[in-house]
């Protein structure tokens, strides 16, 4: 059966679960101050002592955000044992739609619905308690890093138009909410170490308390490993956070933070389809080498006017630097060969950014309805050299100057929402208005180091953006919603403006899409939770590669049907047969996701072709055992249909399906220790899901972790 006539099916299994159960009326003992509590500003995070599993949905109004009518999800690290190394395939098990690109290196490519490709989760919003991490969020959409997942409590996963409120990016917004200062004591310290296949081993170790008015919370994370591939496959990484919270009074808080980052790591480059064959494991590019380096503060102020109207500002300044060299002369997946190969190319980019964003929000009344009016701007700046250099040798970190460009960005946006909520229904229509002005000047030099050629380009887009959240909530904690919105991806640097190596670039619009969606979710029982959707995406104006030419690939149109359920079998026994079983086994949650996608190419060179990273099904299943707080066990499975890699037909960018199953467990010994060990990639698939213009990047075979965690 075709994944398009499964969708009805499945779409209707998923609404028949969601049996109505009246939920149970609220105690006349609840003291006034427990009500209170829902007016005091939004605590941004959990502590790390806090492993209680948070409800999979956003609430409609949380802080100065509106969630009403969007398809918003709140992705639990808790849910599992501790995921270990930054492992995304693990950390997203519960959430449909998205794609994992793995790759030999600590970074991270993610991409959703088709939209894109995924290569360092370009075409999403990532966020880092609410501010953007990308290099720059619009010129260089490029999150070369994000947190670990050691220091993660959540990720609030707001997708495709329910994301307008955050910026343009039109595959929606991921946004890492980090552990809160520990609220009951004045130190804990924590620390987990483990060690694994390939000379992994990683190492957190955390401090974290509150006095008085004052907390506080401070980690370093170190993560290295050999790697599997033959040579060049080792990274190394090293950073360290420190948050500091300050209650004014009980309306006001203020939020300083600081982060620190350095990343280096071989890039052992990509193999053809032959190559791949015969040892999946060899290296093609023995001197390609990556370094990051990440330095940023930010601070932010929490402030309640009164109840149901509270003001948020976040500010944000740093620098950061992408460095990189590759050996020169190389082929799709081919070692390097030729007079180039004695030479290489070396790049270094820089970032200084600044950022502002206030929002409010406020409660009102009329019409006999309750209303949430949330409003904001953003500013943000951008001063941005890059240096591209020939290096005389293929291993060389210098040489001489090829090109010297300087790119400056200033960019605002405003936006307003109001949530009009009338009983059980809501309606919240919303507005955007994007500005980007970006100027890149951009000198060629020859050997001698003269100028060559010159480039002056100045570009403004001003975009604005609407959309349109419903939701209407049915008996025992189910609802319908529905959204309509616009998205909108800018010029970025790497594309209209200037290419990046390698590629030639025409310039371009930027693209402007339509999002569509209509969902059921709930959580009718208290050991079942539901969420599904019918969506279609109208991106036109794509950017995408022909050749070696970036340019648009005309307009795509992705439409298809995700769902995701949570079943827990043993409290889900004891409801029906009315036995107490959990009491003495604990919980036993099998879930499934699955996102069935039609994409196709409208226009342009490739007319009638399927978008890169859109595979016709993507599933995810398995069971998950908990036990009291001491015992988490998962087997995590994940299959993927094949796909392309590029919008065009070149054969060699083809990803055959897939699957892959992970065996993770975590035991806590007492209060102050645990253990935990891990098996991924169970069966030894041999697979891979990323392929590059320099070849195909295989994924790890079958691998291991052991290690433990100290805790007072």
């Amino acid at each position: 059966m075709k994944p398009r006539h499964l969708l009805p099916a499945l779409a209707c299994t998923f609404a028949l679960a969601a049996q109505a159960q009246t939920p149970a009326p609220a105690t006349e003992e609840a003291p006034a101050t427990e009500v209170q509590t829902l007016d005091v500003i939004t605590v941004y995070g959990e502590s790390e002592g806090d492993s209680v599993v948070q409800n999979p949905f956003l609430q409609p109004v949380e802080g100065t955000k509106i969630f009403a009518g969007k398809r918003a999800t709140v992705i639990d690290l808790d849910a599992l044992p501790k995921v270990q190394a930054n492992n995304y395939r693990q950390a997203l098990a519960l959430t449909p739609g998205l794609l994992i690109s793995e790759e030999s290196s600590p970074l991270v490519s993610i991409g959703y619905r088709g939209i894109g490709e995924p290569h360092r989760t370009q075409f999403m919003q990532v966020l880092k308690d609410g501010i953007p991490i990308h290099a720059d969020p619009f010129g260089y959409p490029e999150a070369y890093y994000t947190p670990p997942l050691d220091v993660v409590d959540r990720i609030e996963f707001i997708r495709g138009g329910g994301a307008l409120m955050y910026g343009p990016q039109p595959a929606g917004v991921l946004n890492y909410i980090t552990y809160a200062p520990e609220r009951d004591a004045a130190f804990t310290f924590r620390s987990q170490n483990i060690v694994g296949s390939d000379n992994l081993f990683s190492s957190y170790t955390a401090v974290s308390g509150t006095s008085g008015k004052v907390g506080y919370y401070a980690y370093y994370n170190h993560r290295e490993s050999d790697g599997f591939r033959q040579a060049n496959s080792d990274y190394r990484l090293d950073g360290g956070h420190f948050k500091i919270s300050y209650d004014v009074d009980a309306d006001t808080r203020w939020i300083l933070g600081v982060d620190a980052y350095e990343e280096e790591h071989g890039e052992p480059g990509g193999l053809s389809v032959a190559g791949y064959a015969s040892n999946r494991d060899q290296t093609t590019r023995f001197n390609d080498r990556f370094r990051l380096r990440r330095y940023v503060a930010t601070a932010e102020l929490q402030h309640t006017f009164q109840p149901g109207t509270e003001l948020s500002v976040k500010a944000w300044g740093g620098f950061y630097e992408r460095w990189s060299k590759r050996q020169r002369g190389g082929a799709f997946g081919t070692l390097p060969t030729g007079a180039a190969a004695l030479t290489n190319t070396i790049e270094n980019q820089q970032f200084y950014t600044f950022g502002i964003e206030p929002r409010l929000r406020h409660d009102w009344e009329a019409a006999g309805g309750q209303h949430t009016l949330a409003t904001g701007m953003q500013f943000y700046l951008l001063d941005s050299p890059r240096q591209d250099q020939r290096g005389a040798e293929p291993d060389a970190n210098n040489g001489a100057v090829l090109s010297d460009v300087q790119r400056d960005l200033f960019y605002y946006s405003f936006f307003i929402e109001n949530k009009f909520t009338w009983g059980n229904f809501s309606i919240t229509p919303g507005f955007r208005l994007e500005s980007i002005n970006q100027s890149v000047d951009s000198k060629t030099l020859n050997a001698a180091g003269l100028v060559t050629a010159a480039r002056q380009v100045d570009k403004n887009d001003i975009q604005p953006l609407f959309g349109l959240g419903i939701a209407y909530d049915l008996p025992s904690e189910n609802q319908i919603y529905a959204n309509i919105s616009q998205s909108y991806r800018g010029t970025i640097f790497a594309e209209s403006i200037v290419a990046a190596p390698g590629l030639t670039a025409t310039d371009s619009d930027p693209a402007l899409g339509w999002n569509y969606e209509l969902g059921l979710r709930g959580n009718p029982r208290p050991w079942f939770t539901y969420d599904t959707s019918v969506f279609l995406v109208d991106l036109d104006n794509r950017f995408g590669v022909v050749g070696n030419t970036l340019q648009s690939v005309g307009r795509s149109i992705n439409t298809g049907w995700d769902g995701a359920f949570q079943l827990d079998l043993i409290r889900g026994f004891d409801a029906v047969n009315g036995t107490k079983h959990a009491d003495r086994l604990g919980s036993l949650n099998f879930y499934a996701n699955a996102t069935l996608l039609t994409a196709e190419l409208h226009g342009g060179p490739n007319n009638g072709g399927t978008p890169q990273y859109a595979p016709d099904y993507m599933v995810r299943t398995g069971l998950i055992y908990g036990y009291k707080d001491k015992v988490k066990v998962s087997f995590l499975g994940t299959f993927i249909a094949d796909h392309k890699a590029q919008d065009g037909n070149d054969p060699r960018f083809n990803i055959p399906s897939y699957m892959t199953w992970d065996l993770t467990a975590e035991y806590k010994v007492n209060k102050h220790f645990s253990v935990m060990a891990g098996l991924n990639n169970v069966f030894n698939e041999d697979y891979y899901s990323r392929v590059r213009n320099d070849g195909i990047d295989p994924a790890q075979g079958r691998n291991f972790y052991v290690g433990g965690e100290v805790r007072f």
